[in-house]
């Protein structure tokens, strides 16, 4: 098939639309030049000293909070991506990506705050009694999701960003809602689903893009991400691909999108059930797609693009409220200034007030 012209996405003209409009526009050199600046690749980072909230010495942690009090949570799961890869797969790509804006945050003065991930998630029906695959229900994600958040909050990070890597999007929204609702705490909480974020750069080759197949799962583009991000846990002499089981039946395509939901359709995949086979039986590999057409240089533009988006966002975020401030409580919350100003204090310092002595209002 002749390959066509990219396709222009409609961007908006604000500062969102505008860099993605950028990264749209940059040759495959410069594209290279940006990743540089983020240091992709690189080795992870959890157990590197001043990285994450969990491995940064206490004094140091204070002191760049009150440079940049934004927290980044990724979001994983543990599930089978087929035998040429891991089951950390999901956690390892969104680890990697905050850690890439963390390094080019600090050489702005200011890195953004990284948290462990969460490395366990609910899942789809289908993905029920998959091997590999652990699933936890949606209370005891939700819970845990609210929990976490209240932690953070009480520690100084009122402004949290949680990634999202994984197909549990809906129960991630449910909980950052959940927590409002329950606690009523000043401060700006996002569930960013990042493949969604920058779904415009996801193309397929039939309109002038880099991939062949469209998203779905452990395949062409799973598969490019991980040879980019964590190449050292991929094995592709492995790799299998797969297919749709010939004899089910599915409805036509049309209705619902694919992963990074590129194209428009009237619902997401998520939002289905009982028309889909088990994974376990048609595709107990563990991949749906072409798993052998993964290339680290099919995933650059689109890691790029999310990775220059996240650092907008965070800029965005401190530039509306400075660190150590948040949106005022009396217009955001049922709380009011009053009450809620010793809680709003640096906590440790005089006058503060741990969270967990403020009653919820809340439903929960």
């Amino acid at each position: 098939m002749e390959q066509k012209a990219l396709r222009v996405p409609f961007l908006e003209n604000t500062s969102v639309g505008q860099l993605k409009q950028r990264v749209y526009k940059m040759s495959d050199r410069e594209i290279d030049e940006l990743l540089k600046e983020y240091g992709i690749p690189s080795p992870g980072e959890m157990e590197k000293p001043g990285t994450y909230i969990q491995n940064t010495v206490r004094k140091e942690l204070v002191e760049n909070r009150r440079k940049n009090d934004v927290v980044i949570v990724p979001v994983g799961s543990t599930e089978n991506h087929g035998p040429h890869s891991v089951s950390g797969h999901d956690t390892f790509q969104v680890t990697r990506l905050a850690e890439a804006v963390r390094r080019k945050t600090k050489k702005m003065g200011a890195p953004v705050n990284l948290s462990f991930p969460i490395n366990y998630g609910c899942h789809p029906p289908w993905h029920q009694g998959m091997y590999g695959t652990v699933m936890v229900n949606d209370e005891a994600f939700e819970q845990t999701i609210m929990h976490v958040m209240y932690g953070l909050w009480n520690d100084g990070f009122r402004k949290q960003i949680w990634i999202n890597n994984h197909a549990h999007q809906n129960e991630l929204e449910k909980a950052i809602k959940r927590f409002m609702n329950t606690y009523q705490l000043p401060g700006f909480y996002l569930a960013l689903e990042w493949n969604r974020a920058v779904r415009e750069f996801f193309e397929i080759e039939e309109y002038g893009g880099k991939f062949a197949t469209r998203f779905v799962h452990a395949d062409e583009a799973e598969t490019a991400f991980a040879l980019l991000l964590f190449p050292e846990m991929v094995k592709m002499e492995y790799v299998v691909d797969t297919g749709l089981m010939a004899d089910f039946k599915y409805l036509p395509p049309g209705h619902f999108d694919l992963s990074a939901e590129d194209l428009n359709r009237p619902n997401t995949y998520k939002t289905r059930a009982g028309d889909l086979p088990l994974e376990v039986v048609a595709t107990p590999e563990g991949v749906v797609g072409k798993a052998s057409l993964g290339d680290a240089e099919k995933a650059k533009r689109v890691v790029a693009a999310i990775c220059e988006y996240i650092v907008l966002l965070q800029n965005e975020i401190l530039e509306t409220w400075p660190a150590g401030t948040v949106p005022e409580p009396e217009k955001t919350t049922f709380r009011t200034n009053k009450e809620m100003e010793p809680y709003l204090k640096e906590p440790g310092s005089e006058g503060w007030k741990s969270v967990y002595s403020l009653p919820k209002i809340g439903p929960y």
